[in-house]
């Protein structure tokens, strides 16, 4: 009878120490990855400063009154929201510390124009352009934003918690692609200013019109959180914030290729990013 009880329990302490090696169900530990893929939404913010032109120069600057360089009050751009896949992946150096890189498919904006691209003194009254014209807009019919992002995210709780929020810190690059100007609005421009400046500049004959934007560094500040339903997959929740600001320039060419007048301002679409995914843990 001794025996029989020595082995029983022998027996169960064999299955104890069995479920201790078991790693936890939803846990998030040093050394995983985790794989998310999701639906990303871009909330852009606010309107640009006034646009300000530089001017090639040329002899009838001086009789029309034109300055080198001009701002026109009132006037600006302002982006669009977007909707875009978006992935990320992330492996913990710690049971708390993930290195986390973000990316997904590039989104599309749009940009409106605001106002008015007025010159000062006589040359106002020969050619001006309105930015604002609903038949003109969006005066970009397409920009694609490129962010790839890393960052670094401190997950609160224990590895074994089903959820687990996060703060996030990192870096972005950010610049833009296949900028496209609405040809209502390029028509607009050619006529009202265009053919203007290439006549001044004896240079007579169509002109065109082409939209840039400035590649930047942006911070990236992040907050969220992982709900685990099993120990492979979960559902993650974040915002982001990234106080995004680049250099929007339109620029006026001759026919030959000679740049007239290039107007600049600076856009700050600072976007709120809402990410919502499912992930994977390998």
């Amino acid at each position: 009878m001794k025996n029989i009880r020595r082995l029983a329990l022998n027996c169960l302490l064999a299955g104890l120490a069995a479920c201790a090696a078991i790693p936890a169900a939803f846990a998030q530990k040093a050394g995983d990855n985790v794989v998310s893929a999701g639906w990303f939404y871009i909330n852009t913010r606010g309107t640009s400063g006034p646009l300000t032109t530089s001017l090639a120069d040329t002899p009838i600057n001086y009789p029309l009154g034109l300055p080198s360089t001009f701002s026109a009050p009132g006037s600006g751009i302002s982006s669009s929201n977007a909707n875009t896949l978006g992935l990320t992946f992330s492996h913990f150096f710690t049971d708390h510390i993930a290195v986390t890189g973000v990316g997904g498919i590039p989104p599309e904006f749009k940009l409106y124009g605001h106002g008015e691209l007025i010159p000062p003194g006589p040359a106002g009254a020969l050619g001006r352009q309105s930015l604002g014209d609903p038949s003109l807009n969006p005066i970009v019919t397409k920009a694609r934003q490129w962010s790839p992002a890393a960052m670094v995210q401190y997950h609160f709780l224990e590895p074994t918690s089903k959820f687990r929020p996060f703060l996030g810190l990192g870096v972005s690059y950010n610049f833009f692609t296949n900028i496209t100007v609405n040809p209502a609005f390029a028509s607009s421009v050619n006529n009202n200013l265009g053919a203007i400046l290439a006549a001044g500049a004896g240079i007579p004959g169509p002109t065109s019109v082409e939209a840039s934007a400035s590649p930047s560094w942006a911070p990236i500040f992040n907050i969220g959180g992982t709900y685990n339903f099993t120990e492979h997959w979960g559902l993650t929740a974040a915002l982001t914030y990234i106080p995004l600001k680049t250099d929007s320039t339109m620029t006026i060419k001759a026919s030959n290729g000679t740049i007239l007048s290039s107007s600049t301002t600076r856009l700050e679409p600072n976007p709120l990013i809402v990410f919502v995914a499912a992930s994977y843990k390998f």
